[in-house]
């Protein structure tokens, strides 16, 4: 019985790819020393895999920041914009369509999926000039081959890639971007040719868009790529894999059905209905890669229930043509549970990272074989019934706290134009009024106080007085910046759901789980294992020093519960949404004592409520009433004059306007300048919005600094659509990750556009 991983995380167990590239971009060390470490990366990982024994170990699947800007590369889908003039690309090229540069913008990036992972998407068209121009799939295989493994090289598969990209600037909206298959197919035979020639026997195409409600047409895609690379495949085995979600009907017979294509891949945990497809009709001599190991979360295998499910496919392809697999790609997970020497030895028992996750996947192969580890099963049925049956998971007054709170739908009392009206004579903001989404740049002196506070290397009363030096640092900045709300900067946080899962029952923390996001950006999500509630105030006491040092309103900074819960690792044994509806009632209990505290602006983040939204149609609106209202339940007891703010970013918002009109929220601030001001365009099309918004202005994962009159530009786009009374100014994101060199000059150009704009509109 053979044994597959899907991909694999990339960072390292110690996030070392993450300081590599960072060291790099910083000009600090050269493109060789990048390289180094991740060949290094890349060579633990290939061993790791042969070591447990993994019969199908994947290659190609590390990236220096994306697996789609990967593929860009490999067709040269590179816009003109960056000048790129032929050959193989380079970091700097690749690097300027990832980050920007001092003088052209990157490219949009938006949400993998529903993970929190992002890629880079492409900008096509009629004349792009596709080329080979990046060989890292073939180079990869040939290097784990120098040391001994043999791998299966993984392509994002051409039509799924297409599928994901869009119309460049210049081309119209509606140009059929699967009309370029012909185009790009060309580029995939001379990479197919390339790898059999270095001896690859199998290759591996990601397809996970056909996970998705697609059309007839976008199936017949599928149908002809795959027909017309079938003479270039000749002689190597091809798996087409999916991931992260049941595959429809359709698509499976589609799937099933293509020219030369050996096995197929499925999600069996996000998607068990799929299983029902398999049971009704699989192709004969295929073989099915069963991903029956969540690749998405961080709880151990219920090894015994997963072997039950193999063994009854087994039965239906043949224990030949059986492999079992991981859900998806490791890459949504932690590396490795070995690095978590402080973490509760109970809740450590329930958990598998990546590495853990591996040995599973082989355990679960070999006891399909007849060599099962009974001591190894045992364990896990034991750490099983811990789980259930532990106190620590579940508490009676949360529960029920929970469920009293499906019989209202939660809303304020007034509607939002009267809101409006009562707050702006309490704070009397200009016209245009600008503020920031919270974050500012987070400084190696600052981490440095937070590290040793945590080692307990300071006292307490020398982190208050360090973080609220901080705080009057980034307060004063803004006066001089003559921003209108302020923020405190957050010096306290290292990350905006880390923080307040630290502070909220049932949340458990790792030293090491980090994730990758998008880049260098890494993130370490809680284990939300048990119910959740909120023992003390979580804010209250940074914000109300804040609000002290500055007569402006100070913006209450809280991340809301959908973002808590999509950025999480998230308990499995009840409902998704129980778990947000209690996060829900402790955000709640925190808004309300900030209010009692004198904040009259508060700021709940929903950052990931459209990354949670489900891959299929069908599953929308149950997920998005719940999540709708458990925005509204942290709010609806708060007064008129208190102005309720609200975040998102990096996501398609336009599908779900309706749903965000629905938040009831006062203010939404939201990402649109790097995806080229799509957002405005919903309201182009005539949807009216009552409440405040801020369409982000620029774009705060690129160290270009934005223009007093691009930012004017942005700024008489959306005041084209929107109305001037509601129009707020800000950047797209929190500011964190940028360095004060950037924000300073970015800022002053925001809020010198800002002033030209109100005189103007003054005037007319």
């Amino acid at each position: 019985m053979a044994s597959h991983i899907v991909g694999y995380p990339r960072m390292g167990p110690k996030r070392e790819l993450k300081f590599a590239l960072e060291s790099f971009w910083d000009g600090k060390s050269s493109a060789e020393d990048l390289e180094k470490v991740a060949a290094g990366l890349r060579s633990s990982i290939w061993k790791q895999m042969s070591d447990v024994g993994i019969k199908y170990i994947p290659s190609n699947t590390f990236s220096y920041y994306d697996q789609v800007l990967d593929t860009t590369a490999m067709l040269g889908a590179v816009p003109p914009r960056y000048n790129w003039t032929g050959g193989e690309i380079g970091f700097s090229t690749f690097f300027s369509m990832a980050r920007g540069n001092a003088s052209v913008p990157a490219m949009e990036m938006t949400k993998w999926f529903d993970t929190n992972y992002h890629f880079i998407v492409p900008e096509l068209g009629p004349d792009v000039n596709f080329s080979y121009a990046s060989h890292k799939a073939v180079n990869e295989y040939k290097e784990a081959k120098a040391q001994g493994v043999d791998t299966v090289p993984v392509l994002v598969g051409p039509v799924s890639y297409l599928l994901l990209s869009k119309p460049a600037k210049d081309v119209e909206k509606t140009f059929p971007l699967l009309s370029l298959l012909d185009k790009i197919l060309p580029i995939y035979k001379e990479v197919i040719a390339e790898l059999k020639a270095a001896g690859a026997s199998w290759i591996q195409f990601d397809e996970p868009t056909l996970v998705m409600d697609l059309e007839s047409h976008q199936l017949e895609a599928f149908t002809k790529a795959y027909a017309d690379l079938q003479s270039a495949l000749s002689g190597v085995d091809v798996l087409v894999e999916t991931y992260f979600a049941d595959i429809p009907g359709a698509a499976f017979k589609t799937l099933t059905s293509l020219s030369g294509v050996s096995g197929f891949g499925f999600d069996l945990v996000r998607g068990t209905q799929t299983i029902d497809l398999i049971k009704g009709g699989f192709p004969s001599g295929k073989y099915l890669f069963a991903g029956v190991v969540d690749g998405r979360n961080i709880w151990a295998n219920d090894l015994d229930a997963s072997l039950s499910t193999l063994q009854s496919l087994e039965s239906i392809v043949g224990k030949d043509k059986l492999v079992v697999s991981t859900s998806c790609s490791l890459l949504h997970t932690a590396v490795d549970l070995v690095n978590e020497t402080k973490l509760d030895q109970e809740i450590k028992s329930w958990l598998a990272f990546a590495a853990q996750k591996v040995v599973e996947v082989n355990a679960l192969a070999k006891a399909l074989t007849g060599q099962k580890d009974e001591a190894y099963f045992s364990a896990n049925a034991t750490a099983q019934v811990s789980r259930k049956s532990s106190p620590r998971v579940n508490n009676e007054a949360v529960q029920k706290a929970a469920a009293a709170l499906k019989g209202s739908d939660h809303r304020r009392a007034t509607d939002v134009t009267s809101r409006l009206d009562a707050q702006q004579k309490k704070l009397n903001l200009p016209i245009l009024p600008t503020t920031t989404i919270g974050s500012f740049p987070q400084t190696v002196e600052l981490r440095r106080v937070r590290r040793e506070y945590k080692a307990k290397k300071i006292s307490e009363e020398d982190y208050d007085k360090a973080i609220k030096e901080e705080i009057n640092k980034v307060v004063k900045l803004q006066e001089e910046l003559d921003i209108d709300v302020l923020v405190h900067g957050e010096p306290e946080r290292n990350d905006m759901v880390e923080y307040f899962g630290e502070q909220l029952s049932g949340f458990a923390f790792t030293a090491n789980g980090w994730v990758q996001s998008y880049g260098s950006r890494c993130v370490k999500p809680p284990i939300i294992y048990g119910d959740v509630s909120r023992p003390n105030p979580m804010t209250v006491y940074w914000s109300s020093a804040a609000q002290s040092m500055t007569k402006r309103p100070m913006k209450g900074m809280l991340t809301g519960p959908v973002t808590i819960l999509n950025w999480s690792f998230v308990r499995n044994d009840q409902p998704r949404s129980e778990t947000c509806y209690q996060i829900a009632l402790a955000i709640k209990d925190e808004v309300e004592d900030l209010e009692k505290a004198g904040i009259t602006v508060i700021q709940i983040d929903e950052a990931a409520l459209r990354e949670g939204l489900p891959l299929r149609k069908s599953e929308h609106a149950f997920y998005l009433d719940w999540a709708v209202h458990s925005f509204r339940i942290t709010n609806v007891g708060v007064q008129d004059t208190t102005q309720i703010h609200t975040h998102m970013c990096y996501s398609n918002f336009n599908d779900i306007i309706q749903s965000i009109i629905n938040m009831d929220a006062d203010v939404i601030t939201i990402e649109n300048s790097r995806s080229d001001e799509k957002l405005l365009s919903v309201f182009r099309e005539g949807v009216k919005y009552g409440a405040g918004i801020g369409p982000g202005v620029y774009d705060i994962h690129s160290p270009r600094i934005p223009s007093t009159d691009e930012i004017a530009d942005r700024i008489n786009k959306m005041l084209a659509v929107l109305e001037k009374n509601i129009l707020w100014v800000n950047p797209d994101c929190g500011l964190k990750t940028r360095k004060y060199g950037e924000v300073k000059p970015a800022l002053e150009n925001m809020v010198s556009a800002c002033k030209i704009l109100r005189t103007k509109l003054g005037s007319a």
